[in-house]
C-alpha cells in the first residue's frame, strides 16, 4: 500500500525488503486514501500512473483502486477510461476494490462514484475487501459470486456486520462475522488464480510479537480454509500491515 511514507514509494526499497523476507510482491495499492492525497501530486491519474510504474517495476501484475470520491466529478466521470488506459499502456490489471457508503442513524450519505459497489462499474477487474463488506452491510460470498470473473485480487481480512456502526475494522480472519473461509474455499474449488493478499489492521497491537502472531494467523486461517480443496491451489497470501 503507498502511503506518505517514501519506502512506500521507493521500487528499490521495496525489492530489497521483499528478498529479505521472502514474500514476492504482487499487488501496488494506489495511494487513494484521504492521507495520500499529496503523495506523486498529478491528480488522480498522475496517482495511478505512479501506482502502475511502480508495479512495473517490482514485477507485480495487479493495481488495486478505490472509485473515485463523489467531489471528484470529473475524475469519476472519467474513472472507467482512465482505468482501461492505464491497464493497456502498462500491461497490468488495475482491480477496482469494492468499498461502502457512510451511515448516520438511518441517513445513508454516498461517498464514492459512480458507485461504492464495484460490481455496479464497468471495468474489467475487481477487488474483494471482506472489511469493506461488512460495512456495506454485504455477504462477502454473495459479493464474490457476484464478482464472478472480474474478481482478481481480494484482501484477506475481516469485519463485523453492524448496522449501527461505521468501522473499517480490517479484523484477522475469523474474528468477524464474514464468511471468509466459505468464500477461499469457493475460490479454490473454481480453480481462481487470482491473488490473495492480506491486509490487517495491527496498528492496535500492544508489541512486535503481538503483531506477527496477528499476521501467522492470518495466514494459517487462508491455508486451513483452502486445505479442502488441495487440488485447486490459490496463490499464498503475502503478508502486509494495513494503516
Amino acid at each position: 500500500m503507498v502511503t506518505h511514507h517514501r519506502e512506500t514509494q521507493d521500487a528499490s526499497t521495496l525489492l530489497a525488503l521483499a528478498g529479505k523476507y521472502a514474500l514476492p510482491i504482487y499487488s501496488i495499492h494506489a495511494p487513494v486514501l484521504p492521507l495520500t492525497q499529496f503523495v506523486w501530486g498529478g491528480g488522480p491519474r498522475g496517482k495511478l500512473e505512479g501506482a502502475a510504474e511502480l508495479a512495473v517495476a517490482v514485477g507485480a501484475k495487479v493495481v488495486v483502486v478505490h472509485p473515485p470520491f463523489v467531489w471528484e466529478a470529473r475524475y469519476a466521470h472519467d474513472f472507467t477510461r482512465i482505468v482501461r488506459e492505464i491497464e493497456l499502456r502498462y500491461d497490468l490489471t488495475l482491480a477496482v476494490e469494492n468499498m461502502f457508503p457512510l451511515s448516520f442513524g438511518p441517513l445513508t450519505v454516498p461517498v464514492h462514484a459512480p458507485s461504492p459497489d464495484a460490481t455496479l462499474i464497468d471495468c474489467a477487474s475487481l477487488t474483494l475487501d471482506f472489511s469493506h463488506a461488512a460495512v456495506a452491510g454485504r455477504d462477502a460470498l454473495e459479493l464474490a459470486i457476484a464478482m464472478g470473473t472480474r474478481l482478481r485480487h481480494v484482501h484477506l481480512c475481516d469485519g463485523t456486520v453492524d448496522a449501527g456502526r461505521l468501522i473499517d475494522e480490517h479484523l484477522v480472519p475469523g474474528h468477524g462475522s464474514q464468511p471468509v473461509a466459505e468464500v477461499i474455499r469457493y475460490l479454490s474449488a473454481s480453480g481462481w488464480d487470482g491473488t490473495l493478499i492480506a491486509e490487517v489492521h495491527t496498528g492496535h497491537s500492544a508489541s512486535e510479537s503481538e503483531r506477527l502472531a496477528m499476521l501467522a494467523e492470518t495466514v494459517t486461517f487462508a491455508r486451513d480454509a483452502e486445505a479442502s480443496h488441495p487440488s485447486q491451489r490459490t496463490r499464498t497470501p503475502t503478508v502486509r500491515r494495513a494503516r
